[in-house]
C-alpha cells in the first residue's frame, strides 16, 4: 500500500471536524474512505477501480455522495481556503468529465466552492 494516497494524521486532525457524526454502527474508517475517495478523484478513475486498500469501492462511493448531499466537502474547502487568505486552487485540467457530470452542481453533488466561502 505505499504507493497509494493514504492522509496523514495532521491532515486528518484538521479536516475531522467536519466530518458526521455516526450514528449507531461505526462506520469504515474515515482516513482509509476519504483517502480512496481523493485517490479516485485525483486519477479520474470509475468508483469500481479504486484499489481494495481503500475498502469496498461501493462504500466509497456512497460515502461520497451522502457527504457531497450533507455540505462535509463544502465545509472541508471553506477550512482549507482560509489560509490562503481565501483563495483555494484546485486544477482539474488532466481529469476528464463525463457528460452528466455539468448536471452535478444543481443536483447538490458536487462542492460548490464559491457558496460555501461566502457562507464562512
Amino acid at each position: 500500500m505505499t504507493d497509494l494516497l493514504m492522509l496523514n494524521d495532521a491532515q486528518m486532525r484538521r479536516i475531522e471536524k467536519y466530518f458526521p457524526l455516526s450514528h449507531g454502527i461505526p462506520r469504515v474508517d474515515d482516513r482509509r474512505i476519504l483517502s480512496g475517495i481523493l485517490f479516485v478523484i485525483r486519477n479520474g478513475l470509475r468508483w469500481r477501480d479504486a484499489p481494495s486498500d481503500y475498502g469496498p469501492h461501493k462504500t466509497i462511493y456512497n460515502r461520497f455522495i451522502r457527504w457531497s448531499r450533507l455540505g462535509v466537502f463544502n465545509r472541508i474547502f471553506a477550512e482549507l481556503a482560509k489560509d490562503g487568505d481565501g483563495v483555494l486552487m484546485i486544477n482539474a485540467t488532466h481529469l476528464k468529465a463525463h457528460r452528466t457530470a455539468a448536471s452535478l452542481l444543481k443536483k447538490g453533488l458536487y462542492p460548490d466552492v464559491s457558496d460555501a466561502a461566502e457562507a464562512g
